[in-house]
């Protein structure tokens, strides 16, 4: 058996064992098809890239092939990337500026198709991290109810790089709570367990699966 179907497999038990909710989107990029493809091939569906045009390269004829297939972008998104974007990627994590929700909303009536949405969150309020800060998300999320027709389903965070990540999580469950939103976009190869505890329902993995990248 392949070594990235064996991690897979592994962490699919231990997500099982804490909440059966959780799905993993195994955070492809940087690697290529044929490295992903056992994966595929088991029938696992959901997967991240950071870059509109790499996945443009690596995806477009394998969602044709395989229209189960989800795909996740998970990286900061360009106003001049949207039109590329879909429909190509069923899931945008990245959504953090007005001007971003008015580029998807008219971009989706010219395609007629409407991708799932997560509002990112500055968690940590970190200078150079993107989102949006805590304060202004409720705000945020009236406007763009109250202006676009825009499927927001969850809140995304990258928290800060520290050893405990669980009180970035713990706000985060708080903060969906407070807006009402179904999904939760938290936790990576190296805390997705703790953010488990916090009602996280899609975890975005990557080494784990694939190994280092180079």
């Amino acid at each position: 058996m392949h070594n990235s179907l064996n991690n897979l497999i592994l962490i699919q038990k231990e997500i099982q064992a804490i909440n059966p909710k959780t799905k993993i989107i195994a955070v492809s990029k940087t690697f290529s098809i044929d490295k992903i493809q056992p994966i595929i091939d088991h029938g696992h569906i959901s997967f991240g890239e950071n870059k509109v045009q790499e996945a443009v390269d690596k995806w477009t004829k394998v969602k044709e092939i395989n229209s189960k297939i989800k795909l996740h972008l998970i990286g900061k998104l360009q106003t001049n990337k949207v039109k590329f974007c879909l429909p190509l990627f069923d899931y945008i994590h990245s959504l953090d500026s007005i001007k971003l929700a008015e580029k998807i909303a008219n971009e989706q009536i010219k395609k007629k198709f409407k991708p799932k949405i997560f509002i990112q969150v500055n968690i940590g309020e970190e200078a150079h991290k993107n989102g949006l800060n805590i304060k202004d998300l409720e705000k945020f999320y009236q406007q763009i109810k109250d202006d676009f027709d825009l499927n927001i389903v969850g809140l995304m965070c990258i928290p800060p790089f520290v050893a405990d990540t669980k009180p970035f999580f713990k706000k985060m469950k708080e903060l969906s709570n407070e807006i009402n939103l179904p999904e939760l976009s938290m936790g990576m190869s190296n805390d997705y367990l703790d953010s488990l505890k916090y009602s996280s329902t899609y975890v975005r993995i990557g080494s784990k699966i694939f190994g280092q990248r180079d």
